[in-house]
């Protein structure tokens, strides 16, 4: 089977620009991403459980890879949710699938969302990684409108070995994620 296309972009583009910008000593010392991590927290599953089963389900049709349903680690009386309730969708990407979700991200969902004019470059916590929140999952081809009985988003961290926020915007950037371009705001 053949590489998936962002991990070649990675080894023969992003890895030799890295090197020159930053000036690294070392191939070892220039930032991958290291997974990607998608998130889906459903509210109202406190009162309809199937929700829950929904949210896994597009998950797994979204990333190929079976997601897991999340559970509340404390009890809020005031929104009748107890301890060990299911309230939302996980999944966790790695190798292959990772490049995989990246390039149909980039080249087929985001470009679906209405009135695109990229992502913003504030979703940065620090430590170098990058979290970006979708508002509707039908971005996605694999979800069925039609099957869809409510709408949710969710959110997408990718989590990089950079050191800075810095570092992690020109991996992304490189990577081909589309942030919204300062110099021209349009």
């Amino acid at each position: 089977m053949a590489n998936p296309r962002k991990k070649d972009t990675y080894v023969k583009e992003v890895v030799p620009a890295l090197m020159e910008k930053f000036q690294y000593s070392s191939v070892m010392q220039v930032p991958k991403l290291s997974k990607i991590v998608l998130n889906k927290g459903i509210g109202a599953a406190v009162a309809d459980k199937k929700l829950v089963d929904q949210g896994v389900e597009e998950l797994s049709l979204i990333t190929g890879q079976r997601a897991v349903a999340t559970k509340s680690k404390i009890a809020v009386s005031n929104f009748k949710l107890r301890e060990n309730m299911p309230i939302g969708a996980k999944v966790t990407l790695r190798a292959e699938k990772m490049y995989e979700f990246l390039d149909r991200l980039t080249t087929v969902a985001l470009p679906r969302v209405r009135d695109f004019k990229g992502i913003s470059d504030k979703g940065f916590d620090g430590r170098g990684n990058y979290t970006l929140g979708v508002t509707e999952q039908i971005i996605f081809p694999e979800i069925s409108i039609e099957k869809v009985t409510k709408i949710t988003g969710m959110d997408i961290t990718f989590v990089t070995t950079a050191a800075t926020d810095e570092e992690a915007f020109a991996l992304l950037k490189a990577l081909g994620m589309p942030f919204v371009n300062k110099n021209n705001p349009e």
